[in-house]
Order: C-alpha cells, then structure tokens, then sequence
C-alpha cells in the first residue's frame, strides 16, 4: 500500500466526482477493514483515535473515512495534523466534504502530509459541465439546453447527474432540445419560465400559452404564489431585454451588455437577439401593462387572475396590428 497517503481531503461542489473518489479508495480494502463516521457525531480526536485503533484486519490494511468534515472546527484539524506528524502504519484516513475554503486550517493539515483531491465547478462553468457529461453519454447539446437544465434542476450537481443520465438514456445518442427538457425533466424549487420567455421573444403567442399552462400544470406551489412569481420573472426578463435594446441603439453589443447587466454572455445574446423582434414604444408599454397585471393580481379585478395573467401575456406578446 505504499502508494497511498497516509490521508486524504476528498471536496468539493462535484458531487459525483468526490463519491466516485470515495468509492475507488474504499474498494481497495476489504468491507470489513472500511469504518465509516459522522463529522457530526465524531471529533477530530476520536477520528484520530479509530485510525490507532487498529483492528482485527489492520494487517491487511484500513481506512478510516470521515464525513461531512467541513463542521469541524480548527482544534479537530489540530489533531489531524498532529495524527500525521506519526500516522497509523497501513491505515489511511479518508476526510469528505461538500465545500471548503482552500486557505482553510484542514486544508493545510492534510496538505502538508496527505493529498487534497479538490473537485470544484465554478458556477459559470456549470453549462460547459453539463455538456461534457451529456458528450460522454454521445448525445449533443447546445449550450442553451445547458443552462435550460440548470434552471430547472438547480445547481445541486449530483441532482444534474442523475437528469443527465436519465435524459442520455432516453436520447440514445440523438440530440437534446429544449422540447425535450419539458417533457422529461421535472422542475426542482423556483418555476424555470425560459419557454415563457422565449416565446414571448419570438412573438409567438400560441408558443407563449402553452409554456405558460404547462407552468401552470407542473407547478407545486400555489396558483397566487406562481403567478406572482411569473409576473415578477417575465417583467424582470422584459427590463433585461428593455436595456438591451437600449444598448444597440448605443451601438453596443452582447458582450457589452452582459457586462453592464452582469448576466452571462448567453443570456444577453439571446436578450439583444430578442429586442430586435420589438421597437421601443412596444417595450415602454410593456412595462405599462405588467404594472396593470400586477394590480388585477392584487385584487383590482373581477376576473380569476390566471386569465388576467393570459390576458396579458397575449397583450405583450402579440405584433401591433
């Protein structure tokens, strides 16, 4: 077992990276020479403790690994290194974790004598994630479907392993659509609107009424709850494309404007594509009518609000004429 460390740091935000690491140092012992503990109910001593235990399978070597270390505080990470300094011959600590800080004091305690094994996905990376694992499984994507699947998964990166899976499954080597995402992937938390919006950006209003009945079909929350939250999502996306058109008539680009809006370069591409279909009067009364849907929400109308919200988005979304 000499090349093994005497311990390891296993982090970070790619879930299914660490739990594979996990799992090829864990196969490299016998069942019954593998403790597994809680961070939460085990100290960084009585980890050290377990690992100079020993055991009845210490000849063939162990390993001790630790879960959910990111609660321990700096006096555990003081006795790990303290255990490195003369570890436990043939017995290798495993320390996991969801997140950590890299100047972090177990971070340094097990630099100095183990290995860190860092599996972090920077957010802005999470698109360019999606689709290399999407490739792997020979199905093609854009990187709209990317972020499509985010909005509605989440960032939770195991959550987007196991849509990843199931949506390569049913590909079979065919490419991904947005169509597809609809129909095969149920949303997590918050209601992801992009079929809303990007109908509403093409100017198509029978495209806009079916995304939005099938928000109202999918969602968990209450009609009064959703409907707020689709008023306050469409109004904030039409400010987006609002500005954007405001930028080209500046003579600035995309790039520009995702910097200005601090949005991603794609979503200020596809918001600088969509202010073209609309001259500016039309989004200056667009920004009239929400504030009118907003108070029939409320309580200034008769009607069920879900058909002023219908009403409104046809209002928005329909050509002059």
């Amino acid at each position: 077992m000499a090349e093994l460390k005497s311990a390891y740091l296993i982090y970070g935000t790619n879930r299914p990276r660490v739990e594979e690491a996990v799992k090829r140092l864990r196969d490299r012992f016998a069942p019954e020479a593998v403790e597994r503990l809680r961070a939460s109910e085990t100290s960084g001593e009585e980890a050290v403790a377990a690992c100079n235990a020993g055991g009845l399978f210490a000849s063939g070597g162990r390993t001790v690994i630790v879960e959910g270390v990111e609660r321990w505080k700096a006096a555990d990470a003081k006795a790990v290194g303290a255990y490195l300094d003369d570890p436990t011959p043939d017995t290798i600590l495993a320390l996991v974790a969801d997140q950590l800080r890299r100047d972090s004091a177990l971070v340094k305690a097990v630099g100095k004598r183990g290995q860190i094994l860092a599996y972090d996905v920077a957010k802005r990376e999470l698109p360019d994630w999606v689709r290399s694992q999407l490739r792997e499984r020979r199905v093609e994507s854009s990187p709209g479907v990317a972020r499509a699947l985010i909005e509605l998964v989440g960032e939770d990166m195991h959550e987007l392993a196991c849509e990843i899976d199931k949506l390569a499954t049913w590909a079979d080597g065919e490419k991904i659509g947005e169509k597809e995402l609809e129909m095969l992937v149920c949303p997590r938390g918050e209601v992801a609107p992009f079929g809303l919006t990007d109908a509403w950006g093409r100017r198509d209003v029978a495209g806009a009424l079916a995304a939005y009945e099938l928000l109202l079909e999918r969602a968990s929350e209450t009609r009064t709850s959703l409907l707020a939250r689709l008023a306050a999502l469409v109004g904030s996306h039409i400010g987006r494309v609002s500005a954007c058109h405001r930028f080209a008539q500046q003579g600035l680009g995309a790039r520009e404007a995702a910097t200005r809006l601090g949005i991603h370069p794609y979503a200020a591409e596809k918001a600088v594509a969509q202010a073209r279909n609309f001259s500016e009067i039309e989004l200056r009364r667009a920004t009239v009518r929400l504030a009118a849907l907003d108070l029939a929400l409320k309580g200034g109308s008769r009607l069920p609000a879900e058909l002023e919200f219908e009403r409104a988005l046809i209002d928005l979304t329909k050509r002059a004429g």
